[in-house]
């Protein structure tokens, strides 16, 4: 019994960690994204291309999401904004984006 459970502990977190070496894939597709929207205009559509691609939904679904049109649209949005990932995932950026939330709404 102890060796199925020593196993299982083991598969699962070797399923983490291939989740999150597909989320950082996700991640490296969206900066390209955003680099091609800052230098050719195209970036949304691009990461659209991928996300609707069979390695893009493909890559999506391995990384724990799912491949669906919400999701292509949320990452057309994102790609819009223009953030990079880096940035957009730091604790400064988070911490700027609730301060502005709380003065719109003090607003």
């Amino acid at each position: 019994m102890r060796d199925f459970v020593d196993g299982t502990a083991f598969n699962n977190e070797q399923g983490n960690r291939a989740r999150k070496l597909f989320a950082a894939v996700v991640l490296a597709a969206l900066d390209d994204a955003i680099a091609d929207d800052k230098k050719y205009g195209n970036g949304p559509e691009q990461i659209a291309r991928w996300a609707r691609s069979r390695d893009g939904r493909e890559v999506l679904s391995c990384a724990g999401i799912d491949p669906n049109e919400r999701v292509v649209n949320g990452l057309m949005e994102f790609v819009g904004k223009g953030i990079r990932t880096s940035v957009a995932l730091s604790r400064e950026e988070s911490e700027r984006r609730n301060a502005a939330e709380q003065e719109a709404r003090a607003a």
